[in-house]
């Protein structure tokens, strides 16, 4: 049976549609970072720009000093980033880096001046900011970008390929919220970027039913009635003006606004959202911030240094190449290595498992014949000490093990049993230490009794010892000189009745 599935897998299963649509992947999507010192205004600035990039960007990218563009690149792949803006600041001025992922081409500007977008809201009379025109991608526009030389295509292209392409076909016109400006000035060779949110108005219409379309609350303090409000002339003040008539449109499809609905006359207004930027275009290059220089605004070089320059790029690539090659190559011997390592270990298994039956027997049978023949060399050494002490040839099953024996207390003692050590409660190991002790205490004190008062009788005692000794050896010699065969020790009767049964078994054998 397969595993069971929880309820939160259940609820979230993978299906097509929680994937990414195709156009959504499709759509350039892009990276605004800056790098090295910055001021406070210009990462402002850099959090503005997101803003323009909205909503295919990362807006709330955190980057770090110790990242690195191959960082930002690396990652590009699978979140499907085309572009990256970086912001630069040093001594001589403000920096804008604008390059195609992930091999360029890269564009330098120079930032003349700027104004950040709280700045522009602040200065405007009416302030139109609404968070839904950021849901979709801005409309770009661009004006007087047919120079002449590559480098003006270029950078057109540049700017057109940031924001998604739009389809005139298929477009809905409440998806166009916001559009952004971009003028070249060829005399002073400036770019001037203006960021806006579009609006529609009504045309046609007095000022109070102006005010009941777009759904505003009329004031009729000054009114008798409700028709004075909507026929009453001259409504309009000073600071109204009428709509420009080349701004005014008739709209193909109905708009989010109140009173934009479709085939009526309407006019289009603009409001500035910000920043504004003046930029001026200095270098071109052919790879991602490290290629060949294509146009350079203010160094011209000659056509031997642009070789020159050329030919330590190609060495200094060759130079990578080589060096890649040699580390590949490296990791590869490595690998070799270790895998050889590894089958010799394996083959050095087989060999031991591999070890036959035979060689262990021989082994065993080295081991048993060594055994015998200690102790055979032992038996040797015992049957000569008895020649030398007692003067006659010992019994032939005198000193041959018998197998009946049970183990000595030394051989239990340098091979215990695995007995459990018994642990005893408190009260039961204190009454066993006092009895230890009480014990103790009285040898000591019979210890000192008998060395105060018996010094006489502790002589006495070692004189009867050294007659009994005697009496032993002289009975012992007259018993043997009479029986060879025989022995009768009547002082050791334990050592008697071992004796007779080790003669017992011997005769049994001989008959």
């Amino acid at each position: 049976m397969g595993k069971r599935k929880g309820k939160c897998v259940k609820r979230n299963k993978v299906s097509k549609e929680a994937l990414e649509p195709e156009h959504l992947v499709k759509a350039p999507h892009s990276f605004v970072i800056h790098r090295g010192q910055c001021s406070k205004d210009l990462i402002d600035l850099t959090k503005d720009f997101r803003k323009i990039m909205e909503p295919f960007t990362a807006s709330q990218l955190k980057e770090r000093k110790k990242n690195t563009i191959k960082d930002f690149v690396s990652v590009s792949g699978y979140l499907h980033v085309s572009h990256m803006m970086l912001f630069t600041e040093t001594e001589l001025g403000t920096y804008m880096r604008l390059a195609r992922l992930p091999r360029g081409p890269t564009l330098t500007f120079r930032l003349h001046n700027y104004s950040l977008a709280r700045d522009v809201v602040s200065s405007l009379r009416k302030q139109y900011v609404i968070m839904r025109a950021f849901q979709h991608a801005p409309l770009i526009v661009l004006n007087s970008f047919s120079g002449e030389g590559m480098h003006m295509k270029l950078m057109a292209s540049m700017f057109q390929n940031i924001f998604p392409t739009i389809n005139i076909t298929t477009v809905k016109l409440k998806n166009i919220r916001r559009c952004v400006l971009m003028n070249y000035n060829p005399a002073t060779k400036l770019i001037d970027m203006r960021h806006y949110v579009i609006r529609t108005t009504p045309v046609g219409l007095n000022k109070g039913t102006k005010k009941m379309v777009q759904g505003k609350i009329p004031n009729l303090n000054k009114c008798k009635d409700i028709s004075e409000f909507f026929d009453k002339a001259g409504l309009l003040s000073e600071s109204e003006f009428e709509d420009d008539p080349n701004a005014q449109v008739v709209l193909p499809q109905s708009l989010a606004s109140r009173g934009a609905a479709a085939e009526s006359k309407s006019a289009i207004r603009l409001s500035e959202l910000g920043p504004r930027i003046s930029m001026q275009l200095i270098k071109v290059e052919d790879g991602l911030m490290d290629g060949e220089v294509l146009f350079h605004e203010l160094v011209e070089k000659t056509e031997e240094e642009k070789a020159l320059i050329k030919k330590k790029r190609q060495e200094k690539r060759r130079l990578k190449e080589k060096r890649k090659a040699q580390q590949d190559e490296n990791i590869k011997r490595k690998e070799r290595e270790k895998e050889e390592l590894k089958q010799k270990a394996l083959e050095g298994i087989k060999k031991k498992k591999e070890q036959t039956e035979a060689q262990r027997l021989m082994e065993l049978a080295a081991a048993e014949s060594q055994h015998t023949v200690e102790d055979n060399d032992q038996e040797d050494d015992d049957a000569e000490y008895y020649r030398k002490e007692v003067g006659a040839e010992p019994e032939h099953d005198l000193f041959t093990e018998n197998p009946r024996k049970r183990k000595s207390d030394d051989d239990n003692t340098n091979n215990p049993r695995g007995f459990k050590k018994m642990r005893l409660d408190k009260k039961t190991k204190k009454k066993y230490q006092n009895s230890q002790d009480k014990k103790f205490n009285k040898q000591n004190h019979v210890g000192r009794k008998f060395n105060k008062n018996n010094k006489g009788n502790q002589d006495k005692f070692k004189n009867n010892n050294r007659n009994k000794d005697n009496r032993f050896k002289k009975s012992a010699r007259t018993d043997i000189d009479k029986s060879k065969k025989t022995y009768k020790i009547n002082q050791n009767k334990k050592f008697k009745n071992k004796y007779q049964g080790n003669q017992r078994g011997g005769e049994r054998r001989n008959k």
